[in-house]
């Protein structure tokens, strides 16, 4: 059984950052990719950036230059690096693993920007 844990939202100003950090944990396992999405209120969930077993990331043209998505393969973990934030980044973030052909989420992690 795998299992995710998310850390690292909160309230934040614009044009501060954040670091998100999601843990897998279960038995031994091989991850195929891993990624994190956001979900504003109202709005449908979508993917921020993505990286592969090989180290390839892709980013949502909205947040490239800003965030950096980056793992510790050693430790089973995804980092998501978030710097100049704006309102508009507000949502609540979700990492995804694939591991074995399956999808496993985290509980999500919520990220306000506000002054």
């Amino acid at each position: 059984q795998v299992q995710l844990v998310e850390s690292g939202g909160g309230l934040v100003q614009p044009g501060g950052s954040l670091r998100l950090s999601c843990a897998a944990s279960g038995s031994d396992f091989s991850i195929n990719a891993m990624a994190w999405y956001r979900q504003a209120p109202e709005k449908q969930r979508g993917v921020v950036a993505s990286i592969t077993s090989g180290g390839t990331t892709n980013y949502a043209d909205s947040v490239k230059g800003r965030f950096t998505i980056s793992t510790d393969n050693a430790e089973n973990t995804v980092y998501l690096q978030m710097n100049n934030l704006n309102p508009e980044d507000t949502a609540v973030y979700y990492c995804k693993f694939r591991i074995g052909g399956r999808n496993y989420w985290g509980q999500g992690t919520q990220v306000t920007v506000s002054s």
